[in-house]
Order: C-alpha cells, then sequence, then structure tokens
C-alpha cells in the first residue's frame, strides 16, 4: 500500500485550501493511501479496445416529436373567455 506522510497529506490539502488538524491528517494518511493504491490498479486495466464514452450507460431521447395537433376547439375555448373578436382573445392593455 502507497505510504502518504502526514506533511503530504497537510501539503495537499493546503493546495486546496483545506485546513486540516494534525489528528485529522494522520486519520487521512491510510485512506488517501488507498485511493492511490486504487486508482494505479485502474491504471493497469488494457483500455486499448474500449472506446471512449460520456456517460456509463446509453442514454435515450425521451422526448417525443413536436407534431402541431388540435388540442382544443376554438368555439369552444372562445367560449371560456371574457372577451374575444376574430376568433382571438382580447387582453387589457399593458403599457
Amino acid at each position: 500500500m502507497t505510504q502518504l506522510t502526514k506533511d503530504e497529506v497537510k501539503h495537499h490539502a493546503g493546495l486546496a485550501w483545506l485546513a486540516v488538524t494534525d489528528a485529522e491528517a494522520e486519520a487521512y494518511v491510510a485512506s488517501l493511501g488507498g485511493i492511490v493504491d486504487f486508482v494505479k490498479e485502474l491504471q493497469e486495466v488494457d483500455t486499448e479496445q474500449v472506446e471512449p464514452m460520456t456517460h456509463p450507460l446509453q442514454v435515450f431521447n425521451v422526448l417525443r416529436e413536436d407534431v402541431p395537433t388540435d388540442v382544443l376547439d376554438r368555439e369552444e375555448m372562445l367560449k371560456s373567455v371574457k372577451e374575444h373578436e376574430a376568433g382571438q382573445i382580447k387582453v387589457p392593455n399593458i403599457l
């Protein structure tokens, strides 16, 4: 297992603008060493035949095609508005 020193942990914490106490640095020595070892294992994996990907799972577009349809009966809709003229809804002036 890769053994980091407490000073190395404190140095890297400082690079990340993290304040760690001596006790915290001591606690991170073992866990960060394990992470470094795992990264070394990953670097040994042969990925020559693996195509680069942006996501580990295949992503499908779940949106439907945008097809215009008549969802409202215009005459029925105009019956529910306060005022309308020539098939268009009248709204109050804003400016």
